[in-house]
This record gives C-alpha cells, sequence and structure tokens, in this order.
C-alpha cells in the first residue's frame, strides 16, 4: 500500500516495528486524553505529562519521549534495563554533559530520513558532519557510564570516519539552505569545479586588468569595460574618440555622448564566463547527487546511530526529571500489586506553587477496588489521575513521583473521568458517560487499572446509584481489576461491607470558622460530610442562594430522618431484595391489573387524581405528603 501510495519504490525503509498489543499497556484515546499525556483538555501542550518530563536536547529524542509515554512496556527486562542507564546516568552526574552533546549532534533520525529519500538539503549534511564530529564524545560519556547494557549498544556502532572525512573535506563550514544557488562545496574537492568557480569569481580582476590594457594601448583614458543583461560584455568610449578605436574592435551599440564596442577576447571572455556559472551549478548538483549515494550506502549504520542517540537522549531526560523533581526508581514485580508511598501528581505539582500533598495507595490481590469519597476539590481527581501517570510512568522506565512504588503487571489502563455532550454525533453526555462505562466492562481483565468518576450522575439519582452500584459490583466480582471508583453517591460506601476486595478512602476536608478547608490527604473509610455549599460559596454563588441552599438542605435532612432511612438507600435495598428474593409480596401484579381494568376515556379528571392516589397506595408509596426528592449526601 505504501508503496503505491507513493508511486516509487521504499529502498528507503530499512525496518518494520510491529509493536503486538501484548507487549504494550494498552490506553484507548479516551485514557491517553483524560490523563492528559501530551495535550491538555483544552488542546495546550503545556501542563501536560510530557512538558513535565521533556527533559530532551533533541527533536529525536522528544518525539521517542512521546511514543513512549503513549506506548508503555510491559516487558520487565526492558524496563529494568531502561531504569539501571537512568540510575547510571543520574549517579554520575553525567547528564548535562550528555544534553550539551546531543544538542550538537541534533535531529539525526530525520536527517537519516531525508538522505534516504534523496531530499536531503546541503544544510541537512553540514547538520550530520557536526553530529558525527560529535559521536566520538558521546561514546566516551556512554563508556565512563557505570551500566554495561548501554555502553555495549553504542560499541555495536559502526565509527563513521569515511563518512565523517567525506563530509569535511566536501562541505563548505556554513552550508546553504538549498543547492539551487551553488555554494556548497569546498575549495579542493573537486579540480573541474574550482575552475568553473575561478571563472566566476576572478572575472572582475580579469576585467579590471583588461581595461588598463586597453587604455594604454589606445591612449584612450576614459575607456572603461562593463557589463549589463542585455548585450552582456563591452568597451565604452566617447562619440568624440571613435575614430581613434582600433580595427578590432566591432560596434555592439550606440549611446547619445558614447559608443559600446566588443572585441574577440573579450567576445571568448564572455562566453567562458556566461556559462561557467551555470556549468558550475551543474556540477555542484552532481557532486551533491554522488555524495547523497555514498551516504545511503552507510544508511543503515547512521539509522542505528540516530536510533541510540535518540534512546540515549530520552534517558538523560528521564535522569534529569528524576534528580530535579525527586522521582525514585519504582520495583517491578509479577505479584498483582500497586503499592505507592508518598505517591504524587508530577504535573500538579510541577505547575503549582504550593506544596504538593503526597498520598498513599495499596491495591493488592486481597484489595482491588477502593470506593474514593470526599468533597469536590478535595482531591479525587487528581489522586486517581497520579495513580495511573505513576504506573504509566514505570512502564516507560522512568522514575516515578514518589518516595517508594512496587509495581505488578498491568495490561491496560482505562479512565472513565468527566463527560460532555457530543454533538456532531447526537450523543448526550450520559450516552457519552455510558458509552465509556461499557467499553471498560468489555475490555477490562484482572490486570488493569480503572479509574472510574462519578458514574450516573448524567441521569436521575436512582438510575444512576444503580447503574454505579452495578457497575462497580460488577467490575469487582467478575473482573477484579485495579479499581479506583470517585463517586458522590453514599450508599456505595456499603460496597466493602459485601465484597472483601473492596474497601473505603476519602479525601480529608475540615471545617474551620464557617470555612471548608480541602486537606487533600486520603484517609481510609468513607467521607463524612459533602461540603458541597461550601465548595458553592467558594465558587461564588451569591449569598442569598446559599441561605436558601441550606434551609432546604435542613429542610430535607429532617424528613428523611423521620423516615429513618435515606430514600436512596432504601429504594436501594428494595432493588436488591427483589433480585435476590427476599423482598415481601410484590404489589406490581395487583396494580397492573387494576390498570388494565381501568378505561381512561371514562374517567374525570377528578376520578382519575382518586384512582392514581389508590395506584400510589397500593404500590406502597406511602403517604401523598411525603417528600419523593432523594438525597445524594445524607451523611451530613
Amino acid at each position: 500500500y505504501a508503496q503505491a501510495a507513493r508511486c516509487q519504490t521504499l529502498g528507503f525503509v530499512d525496518r518494520l516495528n510491529h509493536v503486538a498489543e501484548a507487549e504494550t499497556v494498552v490506553m484507548d484515546a479516551q485514557t491517553r486524553r483524560n490523563l492528559e499525556i501530551d495535550r491538555r483538555l483544552d488542546g495546550d501542550a503545556t501542563g501536560t505529562l510530557f512538558s513535565v518530563m521533556n527533559h530532551t536536547a533533541t527533536a529525536m529524542g522528544a518525539r521517542l519521549l512521546k511514543s513512549w509515554l503513549n506506548a508503555p512496556v510491559r516487558d520487565h527486562e526492558t524496563l529494568t534495563r531502561r531504569q539501571a542507564a537512568v540510575a547510571a546516568i543520574r549517579d554520575s552526574g553525567a547528564a548535562a554533559e550528555l544534553t550539551s552533546v546531543l544538542s550538537d549532534i541534533g535531529d539525526m533520525e530525520r536527517i537519516t530520513s531525508r538522505i534516504g529519500l534523496g531530499n536531503a538539503s546541503p544544510r541537512d549534511l553540514g547538520r550530520l558532519r557536526l553530529a558525527l564530529r560529535s559521536m566520538p564524545h558521546a561514546h566516551r560519556l556512554v563508556g565512563d557510564l557505570a551500566d554495561r547494557d548501554l555502553a555495549a549498544r553504542f560499541a555495536g556502532l559502526p565509527s563513521f570516519d569515511p563518512e565523517c572525512k567525506e563530509l569535511a573535506g566536501a562541505l563548505v563550514d556554513d552550508p546553504p539552505a538549498t543547492i539551487r544557488d551553488g555554494g556548497v562545496f569546498a575549495r579542493g574537492y573537486d579540480a573541474e569545479l574550482d575552475r568553473l568557480k575561478d571563472l566566476t569569481e576572478n572575472a572582475a580582476d580579469w576585467l579590471a586588468d583588461l581595461e588598463s590594457r586597453e587604455r594604454q594601448r589606445t591612449g584612450i583614458a576614459n575607456l572603461k569595460v562593463g557589463y549589463n543583461r542585455v548585450h552582456g560584455y563591452y568597451i565604452e568610449a566617447g562619440r568624440a574618440v571613435a575614430t581613434e578605436m582600433p580595427a578590432e574592435y566591432v560596434r555592439r551599440q550606440t549611446l547619445k555622448n558614447a559608443e559600446r564596442y566588443i572585441m574577440p577576447e573579450l567576445k571568448r571572455f564572455e562566453d567562458e564566463a556566461l556559462t561557467s556559472q551555470a556549468q558550475a551549478l551543474r556540477r555542484e548538483r552532481a557532486l551533491f547527487d554522488i555524495l547523497i549515494a555514498k551516504l545511503q550506502r552507510g544508511l543503515d549504520g547512521l539509522r542505528a546511530a540516530a536510533r541510540e542517540l535518540a534512546r540515549l537522549d530520552v534517558l538523560a531526560a528521564f535522569a534529569i526529571a528524576a534528580d530535579r523533581h525527586r522521582f525514585e526508581r519504582p520495583v517491578l514485580t509479577d505479584e498483582p500489586v500497586l503499592v505507592v508511598e508518598g505517591g504524587r501528581h508530577p504535573v500538579v505539582e510541577a505547575e503549582s506553587v504550593e506544596p504538593f500533598v503526597p498520598n498513599d495507595l495499596a491495591l493488592s490481590d486481597t484489595r482491588r477496588m477502593l470506593i474514593v469519597t470526599g468533597p469536590n476539590m478535595g482531591g479525587k481527581s487528581t489522586y486517581m489521575r497520579q495513580a495511573a501517570l505513576i504506573t504509566l510512568l514505570a512502564h516507560t522506565g522512568s522514575f516515578v513521583p514518589a518516595t517508594a512504588a512496587r509495581i505488578g503487571p498491568i495490561d491496560r489502563i482505562f479512565t472513565r473521568i468527566g463527560a460532555s455532550d457530543d454533538l456532531a454525533r447526537g450523543r448526550s453526555t450520559f450516552m457519552v458517560e455510558m458509552s465509556e462505562t461499557a467499553h471498560i466492562l468489555h475490555n477490562a481483565t484482572a490486570h488493569s487499572l480503572v479509574l472510574l468518576d462519578e458514574i450516573g450522575r448524567g441521569t436521575s439519582t436512582y438510575d444512576g446509584l444503580a447503574l454505579a452500584w452495578a457497575t462497580a459490583d460488577h467490575i469487582a466480582r467478575a473482573i477484579g481489576a485495579f479499581t479506583l471508583f470517585a463517586t458522590h453517591y453514599f450508599e456505595l460506601t456499603a460496597l466493602p461491607a459485601e465484597i472483601d476486595s473492596a474497601a473505603n478512602v476519602h479525601l480529608d476536608a475540615v471545617e474551620h470558622q464557617g470555612e471548608v478547608v480541602f486537606l487533600h490527604s486520603v484517609r481510609e473509610g468513607p467521607a463524612s460530610q459533602s461540603y458541597g455549599i461550601e465548595v458553592a460559596k467558594l465558587a461564588g454563588v451569591p449569598g442569598a442562594v446559599l441561605a436558601d441552599a441550606r434551609r432546604r438542605l435542613t429542610e430535607l435532612e429532617k424528613r428523611h430522618r423521620e423516615a429513618g432511612v435515606s430514600p436512596q438507600m432504601d429504594l436501594f435495598q428494595d432493588l436488591l431484595a427483589d433480585v435476590d428474593g427476599s423482598a415481601s409480596a410484590n404489589p406490581a401484579p395487583a396494580v397492573m391489573q387494576r390498570l388494565e381494568e381501568l378505561d381512561p376515556d371514562s374517567l374525570s379528571p377528578r376520578d382519575a387524581h382518586a384512582v392514581l392516589y389508590d395506584l400510589k397506595e397500593a404500590a406502597g408509596g406511602g403517604a401523598s405528603g411525603s417528600d419523593p426528592t432523594p438525597n445524594r449526601n445524607p451523611e451530613r
């Protein structure tokens, strides 16, 4: 397909890299977007994981870093080798010097690609010359590191002495951007090119010498030699001395006060000078093509060197990040664990002027799901994302933002965080939310890491709670993935009582002098309050609205206390009872029979109203004055 699309052979393609799904930690596009790996949710490239980790010195290193972040690997041997190299660079203190050398090398990968395609510019070859000159320095620095694998990889590369000598002798110090105007090759590289250049570059001296000789020979003091694009070279003298011109002078142009002549010697020079420039350009083009062909013969070695240098650039960037941001080396294990001590969100910490509050995370074979509760702005989403980013970084070979980490096999990372309408495809916020949830339920495995934030909030409270509970229950019982499940449905905190592998944690906050203070620290157990109205106050909601909200909250809480149980929990227990058969007699058949017997057309509005109350009572709806409003946060 690629050959047909380009309408040419693909000789410049030297290898195909097959990336098997089983070899990488799979992340779908939505997960990469939610984790803001190389683009923020608003599309900006700053404030991303890539921007924090990108301490690379070359464009090829930056591209490889982005590739590693978007396709983490699962093979522990590969990751261990990368970790060892990062540790060696960091411990040696050579990262800065390596970065300096690599910046001189530049984008060797892109240059070799252009050489393979045959469209490299003279400036590309100048940069390649500088890169090859810097290679021995890079070799020495790598050889001094306490990492045998890295040293062995570089020891296997060619020396590139022939290419370096060829480029050093061929090119001028500062090659032009294109071959079109010449000026690419240095003096002494090609004798014929030097001769053609001499004809052009020495023309002014030759013409000045001719002018001096002809003045002396003719005795005409104002005789001069000139050039224009229309008539070429000429000898000009005043019309008053026209009769004194030598016989070999042939009139070429008559002006008002002067005559212009040509002579055989000047004509021969003109023919050579005007053609020599075009000949020199053609000669340079031919020499440049020959030079490209020579470099193409050694292209495999150049490409291998570019790959190793890009890899070295990323490893040096990891070492710089580890040193600058206080990252530590994670322990990779085959045990099903995800344990982080003092974990931090790398991007939030780097962007914030306030000290970041570190938090622990503990998931294991017996503790696979955390129900995360707490107020908005308390840090639930940050806590979940940092768990995913620490896992992701560990699977690139980087050190991680934590005091210690122990990470087992992870095959996929899923996120369902936030949602918005997909108007272009006719999907509502809730439809988007459910589509993402369905994707997770169909594809997650026991080795996956799943982040779920506010499942069910896009629909009615009862529907949302039921879906959230069922989703959490299915993941915990049927899939067994490591899961962080953030929710404001306080009823879900009862799940650990039913499932041994689930546990409650919450983001802490306190109320001080009427103000809520977010501590951003993770504690065991469920949250005690939601602080919803306090968060609304911080957001600038008008005082009158806040006062009315507090009044209504007090009224709702009073009614629910009088009822003796949260309507949400009461409803959900009924649903569960229906499923396991422990509920009391189901009133639905009697209600359905009554409805079938009704003739709506024969009922007056008053009769219909009375029938409605009868049906409500038959269905167990209670007194007509009871408040049906569900309470999403009954813990206050």
